[in-house]
């Protein structure tokens, strides 16, 4: 029996002084694994450099990227201001078309105004040199009061050819009788030429139908005969 319990005790015994031994051990071992100054220095470079080769990295793409970006822009701006050129020039035309357009069409519809009675008043002449033809066949000496009826038709005439002369001015259309005055082939049109003693060449000697003219511009031309150099 006292063999038996004797076994149990060494072995407690011997347990504990390894406990006790373990027990000084940690606080050495703790020490050796401890990361020293050296170590961490060296690990903190490492991290740093890595670091650094991200944004050195990072930084060359950003330069890489940044001229083709801007070079993009240009390139979009300079496309962009040609196109607004292009559309301003385009604009302008429409605009120096449009308003060409509007003169234009204001100009053609003054002269209907104007000239839009040419074909009434080319038709009103015929009467007119009926009533002048009519006035100029009567002799003047036989307009006397001893001739009452005579006399009363040549004043209805003169007075006729007179009213309408003035609604010929009225409207613009004026009377051309240029005996005397000088050839002027827009206003005139010369029958024939013959030498006057006298007159100076190149003026109209006889007028054989007196023209007119509507607004300025010759509506029928008067007949002449012009002088010429003997």
């Amino acid at each position: 029996m006292r063999g038996a319990c004797a076994v149990p005790s060494r072995v407690a015994v011997m347990a504990a002084r390894c406990v006790r031994l373990v027990r000084r051990s940690l606080p050495a071992l703790a020490f050796s694994l401890r990361p020293t100054p050296r170590l961490l220095c060296t690990a903190a470079k490492q991290k740093n450099s890595g670091q650094n080769l991200e944004e050195d990295v990072g930084q060359t793409d950003q330069k890489t990227d940044a001229p083709c970006a801007e070079k993009m822009l240009t390139e979009e701006k300079a496309k962009l201001e040609e196109q607004l050129k292009d559309t301003m020039e385009k604009y302008k035309r429409a605009l120096a078309d449009t308003e060409n357009l509007r003169q234009r069409t204001q100009k053609l519809v003054e002269e209907a105004k104007l000239y839009g009675i040419q074909g009434f008043c080319k038709d009103l002449l015929e009467v007119a040199d009926i009533l002048e033809k009519a006035t100029q066949s009567v002799p003047k000496e036989e307009v006397t009061a001893d001739n009452p009826h005579l006399k009363n038709l040549y004043e209805g005439l003169v007075m006729t050819e007179v009213q309408i002369q003035k609604v010929f001015t009225k409207h613009g259309l004026l009377r051309l009788d240029p005996l005397g005055a000088k050839f002027d082939p827009y206003e005139h049109e010369a029958l024939f030429h013959t030498p006057v003693e006298g007159k100076e060449p190149g003026t109209v000697a006889l007028v054989n139908k007196v023209g007119y003219k509507l607004h300025g511009r010759t509506l029928r031309p008067a007949l002449v005969g012009v002088v010429k150099e003997a």
